[in-house]
Parts: C-alpha cells; structure tokens; sequence
C-alpha cells in the first residue's frame, strides 16, 4: 500500500471523526460486517431469541463501558471498575440477605460506587498519583475487599425480586413502539434544535438531506430493534434503563459546562487549567462517576447472573471487554475525543463476536485472539486517524 493511499484512508477518516456523527460509521460498519457473517454461517444468530440475549449479554460490558469512557476522555484509566463493580454488587447482596429491601440496597451499593470512585479521583488528582498506579492499586484492594463481604463461600444468591426483574422484565408490544416513537422524536428534535442554534450563530449548517437522512437511519434501526425484540419478549427492561443512563451521561459530556471541561482537560490539561478551568475537581468528578456507572453495573451484573460472585466480576474478563468496548466505540486513549454512545456499539461489537463465535463451536482460546484483533484494529484506526489530524494541521 502506498504512502498516498494511507494518507487518504487516514484523511477519510478524520473527515468522518470531525463530524457529529462520523464517529458512529466505523464500529457500526463492523457490527453490520460481523452481523452478516455470523447471520450467513449460523442461521441462528439473526434470530429474535438470540438477539434479545446478545442484548441482554451486552449490558453489564456496556454499563460499565459507558463509566470508563467518562476517565478515558480526560486521558487517564480505570482498571478498578469492574472489582468496584463487584464490591457494590456483594454490598447490595449482603443488605438484602440481611432483610433490606431491594430499592435501598440497590441505593446503598450506588453510594459505596461514588465513594470509591471519588476517593481514587482525589489520590489522582489532589496527590498527584498516576491513575494507572491508583486504579491498579484498587483494583488489587477490591478484589479482597470483595472476597471479605462475601465470605468463605465466594457468593451469595440473588433471588430479590426487584433486582432479579432488572433483567427479567420486558415491556409489551404497545410500549416498545412508543418507546420507539418517543426515541426518534427525541433525536429529531435535538438534531434540527442543534441546526437552529448553529445557524442562529452562524455556524456551518449540514446539508438538509444529511439532517433528515440522519433520522431517517435512525429510525430504521429503532423500527427494526423493537420489531425484532418483539417477536420473541419484547424490549427488555434493562435495554430501557441502560439507553436512559446513556443519554443523561450523553447529555451531561456534550451539552453541560462541566462536559465541556472535561473535553478540554482531556484534550489538554494545563491549557484547560490556564483559562480557568478546575482540572481536579473535573478529574473527582469523572472517578466518581465511574463509579457510579461500576456500582449499576454491579447491580444488572447480580440481576443478569441470579448471583454475585468473585468469578464474574473480578475473576473474569469483564474489565477488560469493558475498556475494550470503550475503545472500539472510538473513544481515544489519549482523552480529549469519544462518545458515551459509541461504548455502548463497542459493547455490542465484543457481545456480537462472542456470541458468534459461541454459536459456531469456538474454543475460549479462539474468542481472546479474535477479540484482541477487534480491539487492535480500533486502536489502530484511531492512531490513523489521529496522525492524518496532526498532518493536516
């Protein structure tokens, strides 16, 4: 391949990051390649069944994926999310064992998330410790903080119903198309709003069939994600609650002041410090929600499992599957650019190839090599695209 051609692969593809949604193209063109792969060599995989479960496979990866995106955008890491995660779970398993009832526990474990959370942010931020270094450090702590609530055992059941219907629960026919419905009226909205404040302050404008093409796309895949859940359950409880967390974080790092500031110090932290910008309390306050995001998927990990154990949060590959679905999403590792949105396609990327990979008999050994080339791949493409920005400039 010639240095022109990389040149313009690369160029493409900062044309597309530069967007408001280019950034969605990649990993969505490789959700739809694995998709028709494993829909053409396992029937199976396109069926509605599956797909409820793909869903229902993808929350724990994508709730906490959705959290570490948050630190990854300031350019730092957090390898304590999922122990955290587990820590919150087997605080909220241990309430309700005790006779707390389900809706406080849950609470409870959302509390001792944020806590965590902002206590490593402050080691970062106020210390001067590296992330890496404090994340790491948690990560060894809450493995045996883990071990210590639950005991000789290793795990506790989880037979709540409020925490069990999390995952059990899917709403009716009815209420999946009006969920449908409120979804595409609420993206159209945002989008032609966007386009009325740019021109009201004389930005450049998309062109009207790119708006318009923009919801209709949109549509389409709500339409056909309600009518393929439908004819197995219907849309899933947890689907709704983790598409409702999605778009609060979405809204609050894209159109708050302190989303804002977290762009910036990602993108560049003593230029941020410099025009007034509080980088520390934006770093606690990314922890911290980190751990919030790890304590709730603590929470849908207990409900999607009937328990909590050492082995499915720390013991496992969840951590990993998690910064791994962040990044394919096109969140950069150097902070300063990704999108809460796209953790979530990244962790349908990972669930997808997994399940596929299940399907047609693959050995757990054939699943790690064909996911670590996924997440190389997004690496790579995102080192392209950074150094066709930089030649640009």
């Amino acid at each position: 391949m010639s240095a022109e051609t990389i040149a313009s692969i690369a160029d493409k593809f900062r044309v597309m990051r530069e967007t408001r949604f280019g950034a969605f193209v990649p990993v969505l063109l490789a959700l739809v390649a694995i998709w028709t792969y494993f829909g053409i060599t396992e029937p199976a995989f396109i069926s509605s069944r599956n797909f409820y479960f793909l869903f229902m496979q993808s929350a724990v990866v994508g709730t906490l994926a959705v959290g570490i995106t948050i630190v990854l955008l300031l350019g730092d890491i957090d390898l304590s999310a999922a122990a955290g995660a587990g820590v919150c779970a087997a605080l909220m398993a241990v309430l309700i064992v005790a006779g707390v009832p389900g809706p406080i526990a849950c609470l409870a474990a959302i509390a001792l998330g944020i806590l965590l959370g902002s206590l490593q942010g402050l080691l970062v931020a106020y210390v001067g410790i590296p992330a890496f270094v404090v994340t790491l450090a948690g990560l060894l702590g809450f493995q045996g903080l883990m071990l210590k609530i639950l005991g000789i055992q290793g795990a506790i059941n989880m037979r709540d119903p409020f925490v069990r219907g999390i995952t059990t629960l899917a709403l009716p026919p009815l209420a999946g198309w009006a969920l449908a419905a409120l979804c595409v009226g609420l993206f159209a909205m945002f989008l032609l709003r966007n386009q009325a404040e740019r021109k009201k302050r004389g930005l450049e404008l998309d062109a009207a069939v790119t708006t318009w093409g923009q919801i209709a796309f949109f549509a389409l895949m709500v339409s056909a994600a309600v009518l393929t859940l439908n004819t197995y359950r219907g849309v899933p409880l947890m689907v709704v609650l983790l598409i409702g967390i999605t778009a609060l974080l979405g809204w609050v790092t894209t159109s708050t002041p302190f989303g804002r500031s977290l762009f910036a110090a990602g993108g560049n932290a003593e230029s941020a410090r410099r025009v007034g910008i509080n980088v520390r309390y934006i770093r606690v306050a990314a922890f911290g929600l980190v751990g919030l995001m790890a304590a709730v998927a603590g929470i849908v990990g207990a409900s999607r499992y009937a328990s909590v154990s050492f082995n499915a949060f720390a013991g496992g590959p969840l951590l990993l599957e998690a910064i791994g679905a962040a990044v394919i999403g096109g969140t950069s590792l150097f902070g300063g650019r990704g999108s809460v949105w796209n953790a979530i396609l990244g962790a349908l990327v990972i669930g997808s190839l997994g399940n596929g990979l299940d399907l047609s008999g693959a050995s757990a050994a054939d699943k790690l090599m064909f996911s670590g080339a996924i997440l190389l791949l997004a690496v790579a493409i995102d080192a392209v695209s950074r150094a066709g920005t930089s030649q640009s400039r």
